[in-house]
């Protein structure tokens, strides 16, 4: 791992530096995680590839008058392009690995954006990286954890779990590393599956399943005789075995600290289940803000808040843990949530029973049709993005830090990765006729 460059006399970063101490850029290079955590290889030779091209919006903010300047989407625009200039050259410290040329050539993507909605768009996530990915999560699901029976497979692939995260991961630099993210990605919506939803999933006893599972990613330490009952408790059910195995994965890769911040966020998310359980065993729709509330802990955000294992570095616990940068994962997580209410809706309604999101609230609640609550939820996620994109610059500005830059771009990336794989989906997702 190259050591931190000298800082000159005259740097841009010597306000931060001042702010922040000088001792966080160094700090912030020497904690990278180096690629033999997760291969056991020794780590490649440091390079410095072009920076990936700027998302561009599908279209312009509502309402933005053209005489502000600069712009949140253009600080944003600038966030995505990284850093440059004296310090930066460890920004990426791993080589990205060199694939087969893909069997097939990819498909070409389908799906129609939401008119109306705030995105931006991405180019098609790399193919050869596509293809390795989903051959491996499925011989994980299938080999390592027993995940799902034999009727359930159509459902896994289409599901399309690699393109996933490869389009939410743009700069993992090995496949080992999109395999970190794609199995937590799995073993979360089995939970989310096999506890609440659609495969035998209930909101009645739901606290008790959360709490065992919960066990696989936080350890419990008890007597020795009862420690063996605990552990093999842990290999009960589908999704405990997922749980137990990913985190396995992530551990070997991920800092204590970077482990402990994915632990609390799954608590977070576990949370929320439990407040939507709650709601449905009372047949109770709440009112907008409290939804709301419970989605910004019912979300996406363990997702984006790894970009940094995934990415093969860490963003130090002191810089994770600043006011703003909570501030800027909440709101990508609820962005991206809220994308998914939008593109499930029509597959919700399909569903037996009741299912809350925000279009179905907003048109209980605020007595609206069910088109004009669906385009007021479009409103909603398009607030949450400007947000996200006017805190996530400002952050940028205010902490010119190497790992915070790049943290944020990645953040960044997964927001457009996550709207972009809904918007293609098709074998799960269809618009509702509002146009």
């Amino acid at each position: 791992m190259p050591a931190p460059e000298p800082t000159p006399p005259q740097s841009s970063l010597q306000t931060a530096a001042a702010r922040f101490g000088a001792h966080v850029l160094a700090d912030a290079a020497a904690r990278a995680c180096d690629i033999k955590a997760v291969t056991g290889g020794p780590p490649g030779a440091p390079s410095v590839p072009a920076p990936p091209a700027v998302s561009v919006p599908a279209q312009p903010p509502p309402d933005a008058p053209a005489s502000v300047l600069p712009s949140p989407a253009a600080d944003l625009a600038r966030i995505l392009r990284g850093p440059s200039g004296l310090g930066t050259a460890a920004l990426r410290l791993i080589p990205r690995e060199q694939l087969p040329t893909p069997s097939e050539p990819a498909a070409t993507a389908e799906g129609m954006a939401i008119p109306g909605l705030y995105y931006h768009q991405v180019p098609e996530p790399d193919p050869v990286r596509v293809e390795e990915v989903s051959r491996r999560i499925k011989s994980w699901a299938l080999d390592e954890v027993s995940l799902y029976p034999e009727d359930w497979e159509e459902q896994f692939d289409g599901f399309s779990v690699g393109r996933y995260m490869v389009g939410c991961h743009p700069d993992a630099p090995t496949i080992d590393h999109l395999m970190i993210a794609t199995r937590l990605m799995v073993a979360e919506n089995a939970v989310d599956d096999c506890y609440c939803e659609d495969h035998g999933g209930s909101p009645v006893g739901l606290g008790e399943r959360l709490l065992l599972a919960h066990t696989a990613l936080d350890p419990v330490h008890t007597t020795e005789e009862y420690r063996a009952h605990w552990a093999k408790s842990l290999h009960a059910d589908a999704p405990r075995r997922a749980y137990r195995s990913a985190m396995e994965y992530f551990g070997r890769a991920a800092s204590p600290s970077q482990s402990d911040r994915f632990r609390h966020d799954m608590a977070r998310l576990h949370l929320g289940y439990l407040a939507e359980a709650a709601w449905a065993q009372m047949d109770h729709v709440p009112e907008v803000w409290e939804y709301l509330a419970m989605r910004q802990f019912n979300n996406f955000r363990p997702c984006p808040t790894i970009t940094d294992t995934v990415g093969g570095y860490e963003l130090p616990s002191d810089l994770h843990a600043r006011t703003a940068m909570q501030k800027v994962i909440a709101l990508a997580g609820n962005a991206t949530t809220i994308v998914n209410d939008l593109y499930s809706y029509t597959k919700e309604l399909d569903a037996p029973g009741r299912h809350l999101n925000l279009p179905v609230v907003i048109a209980e609640r605020e007595g609206l049709s069910n088109r004009d609550a669906y385009l007021k939820a479009v409103e909603v996620h398009n607030d949450l993005m400007h947000d996200f994109e006017s805190n996530a610059a400002a952050l940028a500005v205010d902490c010119p830090v190497p790992t915070v830059q790049r943290f944020l771009r990645g953040v960044a990336a997964w927001v457009d990765g996550n709207h972009h794989w809904h918007r293609t989906n098709t074998y799960r997702y269809s618009l509702p006729d509002f146009w």
